[in-house]
């Protein structure tokens, strides 16, 4: 089966199709090993250079790229797949969560297309993308498991029994932590995202001269906070009159001792999560998994507690068309082959619990 994945939820513009070997009777969430998928071809058009002038996501801005993204990104992969419109038997769209001028867009171009080659649609939940694209080309890692979710926008710690069987564990209370590194780099002068400046900054930098704090480090909940730590290095700065009065020296020494916060706080929780829950697999996905330090102290925290940890690969960390194909095609394999292109409303704000595979096929 083919499936177009297509992803407009904020500054990306993916689009990926996957064949994928679905098998001739529907398996359960319990007994359930993924399918086998081939990658044919993917294209990502990132708007970072679109949105560094303003320091953040423009979303009118970012709503009209994909507008004009959409085609040639579509005739582009079916070119490089050797594979025309028609052979399309499923199409998997970011419904949510996300903006929701890109939702729309992206939706409309997806039910538009379904409608036009007569094909089903599958509203893919952004989070879920994420959640399950370290099981993609991949034998080794079966249900359950805990997930970490790490992002701009979102900080999440959940335990997952199966394909659309996740139970919130904890959550972040304010800022994520992809927007404590986007908000200390536009607080230390840096470019756009934050999080590649920080963790390049910090390279030259040493953790611990300026002390900034672990929020809700010390206490039970499983729960995040980040926001502490943003006001911190506000405060960072002002003491030095502004970021003209931070040397360069100093900005390294900050952005590596935030980094290192953000890291001691995801690091921390998710073993508390571990030791709670008993997990034997730990799974991270988002945007700031691609973060070096936060992967090399999660395999270290790990190793003591004979977990096993696993990651997407680096190309996967970001928004990518490639796990919304996956995640519908996963969903395909249990059943849920999607429904006949019409009406659609996107979900800016959409809780994950609600993608229960149960309710999908209700």
């Amino acid at each position: 089966m083919l499936i177009l994945g297509v992803e407009t939820s904020c500054d990306e513009t993916g689009l990926a199709l996957l064949e994928l070997d679905t098998p001739d009777q529907a398996s359960t969430p319990q007994a359930y090993r993924p399918p086998s998928a081939r990658l044919l071809a993917q294209a990502l058009h990132s708007q970072v250079d679109l949105h560094r002038l303003y320091g953040g996501v423009v979303p009118e801005l970012a709503s009209r790229d994909h507008l004009l993204r959409l085609m040639p990104l579509l005739e582009g992969v079916l070119r490089e797949a050797d594979r025309d419109l028609q052979d399309i038997k499923l199409i998997g769209v970011t419904q949510g969560p996300g903006l929701a001028g890109a939702l729309l867009v992206g939706c409309s171009f997806a039910y538009g297309l379904a409608a036009a080659i007569d094909c089903p649609v599958t509203p893919v939940h952004h989070l879920e993308g994420h959640l399950l694209s370290p099981l993609f080309g991949v034998d080794s890692l079966a249900f359950p498991f805990l997930a970490l979710l790490v992002s701009g926008g979102h900080s999440q710690l959940l335990q997952v029994s199966g394909v659309g069987e996740y139970e919130l564990l904890g959550e972040t209370i304010d800022d994520a932590a992809g927007e404590a590194f986007d908000k200390s780099a536009q607080l230390l002068g840096l470019g756009y995202p934050g999080g590649p400046e920080i963790a390049r900054l910090a390279q030259t930098g040493r953790a611990g001269r300026f002390a900034l704090p672990r929020p809700l480090l010390g206490r039970p909940t499983l729960d995040l906070s980040f926001a502490g730590l943003k006001t911190a290095v506000l405060t960072q700065v002002k003491r030095a009159g502004g970021t003209a009065g931070l040397s360069d020296v100093d900005k390294a020494d900050i952005a590596a001792e935030a980094q290192q916060a953000i890291v001691d706080v995801l690091v921390a929780k998710s073993m508390a999560a571990v030791k709670q829950t008993g997990a034997q697999r730990l799974v991270v996905a988002g945007g700031v998994s691609a973060n070096q330090l936060l992967r090399h102290q999660l395999d270290a925290a790990c190793s003591k507690l004979k977990v096993s940890v696993h990651y997407p690969p680096i190309s996967l960390c970001t928004d990518n068309g490639v796990m919304i194909a996956w995640a519908a095609g996963l969903r395909a394999a249990l059943g849920d082959r999607g429904s006949a292109a019409g009406a659609f409303a996107v979900r800016p704000r959409w809780p994950l619990s609600e993608r229960r595979l149960s309710s999908a096929l209700a």
